[in-house]
This record gives structure tokens, sequence and C-alpha cells, in this order.
């Protein structure tokens, strides 16, 4: 297991970005939380298997529909990463 996160910049709140982060991270069996920032960016906080990280940071590229990413940045995380996935 390993642990990430991932800033995302563009349009990207008002978009069901979290939501939709979410419902992939779910899917793949990663935990953690994304949240909006006041400066207009998506934090998403992942823990799981380096290939599921790896998956969620290719679908943090694009969003759901009606967003636009201008920017990923992904560094490790070393802080405990409860259990589910949340938004905030």
């Amino acid at each position: 297991m390993s642990a990430v996160i991932f800033h995302v910049s563009g349009h990207v709140q008002g978009v069901s970005f979290r939501a939709g982060t979410r419902a992939q991270a779910l899917r793949l069996g990663i935990r953690g939380h994304a949240r909006n920032l006041r400066d207009g960016r998506v934090e998403v906080v992942a823990e799981g298997d380096v290939a599921a990280l790896d998956a969620l940071e290719q679908w943090l590229r694009h969003g759901p529909t009606g967003a636009r990413v201008d920017a990923l940045e992904r560094a490790p995380f070393n802080v405990a990463v409860p259990h589910g996935f949340f938004t905030r």
C-alpha cells in the first residue's frame, strides 16, 4: 500500500469532481478523501496499491464531464489515511 496527495487545478469545482473521484476511488479499492480548496483546486488524498493509484491519476487528469483539468500534481503522503473515501 502506498499513499499520495494530488492537487488538481482548472475548472474542477462545481462539476461533481469530488463525487466522481469518490466513485472512482471506491471502484479501485482506494481509501482517502477529496476536498475543495479555497484557491479553486481539489485536493485528493489516496491510499491503495500502486496500480490503483495510477488508474485514479489517469481519471483525475480528465475528471467528470464538465470539468477542465489544467494541471495535476502528485506527491507522496506520509500520514495515516482512515478507512473509506470521503468528500469534504
